[in-house]
């Protein structure tokens, strides 16, 4: 299975002291009424998701071993690793292309230009626009940063573990909201490592690793969920499925009411203002999807906050 963990402790090396290191609190007794929780606030990383580690890792990766292109990378997957991407060819010197489709948000737009990324507006749809992707990667040799390698950005947010358990020495488990499926699967090469459970929560309405697991096998799913912005993900990497599949490791769906609900909570208790897609793990115990045993370490990653907040105003 990949990324292993040498890949995750060597993408720990390779982006210390470009990433931010992670802040954990413990969560107050309103959240945590029957056993204690721990919430990594990843979200407070660059750009304001875990994927700044992955493209971090990537993009070092890429140079180091002189595999990096003169025309950088390109990217476009309409979601939060656009912002990643953009920030860490902005950070480490590599050009990047970013194209998004005519009906991203115009937030988006200016956020990912703002981080010196070269944006191509074309296409009615997502799925135009990674077609125009694919026919300037053909044409430039630029590399594909989403699908290069995906074992260096799921390495890289397996680091999140790393320090996390660095941090509670002490954790049981660990819940962390699943998309496409990397960041599960870097966070469970080093679960398996320090003896941690992982659970992936995800939306009823966008369950690609859930549905995997029914069907033995990676499927296409429906997306309708409101955290499917980060969580959109149709597939679910193999990567992903074969971690879900060993013994300690567990796959869990909420629905969108527990999910505006665990974000509200997190706003109303804590003042932490995340995006749906990262209160999606917190949900997992709201609801009692997951059920912890007495006494059990938790760990809640809250890996992204690239929302509008004003929907939180009390």
């Amino acid at each position: 299975m990949d990324p292993v963990f040498d890949e995750v402790t060597a993408a720990s090396r390779r982006i210390a002291g470009i990433v931010r290191p992670l802040t954990v609190i413990e969560a107050d007794a309103d959240l945590a009424p029957t056993g204690t929780i721990s919430l990594a606030l990843e979200f407070l990383q660059h750009t304001g998701s875990f994927k700044a580690r992955g493209a971090a890792n990537l993009v070092a990766a890429l140079l180091e071993t002189d595999r990096m292109p003169r025309t950088g990378i390109v990217s476009a997957t309409g979601g939060n690793a656009d912002i990643g991407f953009a920030w860490a060819a902005r950070r480490l010197g590599v050009p990047a292309t970013v194209f998004l489709s005519r009906s991203t948000s115009p937030a988006k737009v200016r956020r990912v230009r703002e981080l010196g990324a070269e944006v191509r507006v074309t296409g009615a749809t997502k799925a135009e626009a990674r077609q125009a992707a694919r026919r300037f990667q053909d044409d430039t040799g630029a590399i594909d940063a989403y699908t290069h390698d995906d074992t260096l950005t799921s390495a890289g947010a397996g680091t999140i573990l790393l320090e996390l358990a660095a941090a509670r020495p002490d954790l049981d488990t660990v819940i962390c909201a699943v998309g496409a499926g990397g960041m599960f699967s870097g966070i469970a090469s080093v679960a398996q490592k320090l003896g941690i459970r992982v659970v992936g929560a995800e939306p009823e309405g966008s369950q690609a690793l859930h549905a995997a697991l029914v069907a033995g096998t990676v499927r296409e799913v429906e997306i309708d969920s409101i955290a499917s912005d980060s969580l959109g993900a149709s597939r679910v990497s193999p990567a992903a499925l074969a971690w879900a599949e060993t013994a300690d490791n567990a796959s869990v769906v909420v629905d969108d009411a527990a999910i505006i609900n665990a974000r509200w909570q997190l706003w109303q208790n804590h003042r932490l203002a995340v995006e749906h897609g990262s209160a999606t793990a917190l949900a997992a115990l709201f609801s009692g999807a997951y059920r912890p045993q007495p006494g059990e370490q938790i760990g809640i990653v809250l890996c992204g906050a690239n929302t509008d907040p004003a929907d939180l105003a009390s």
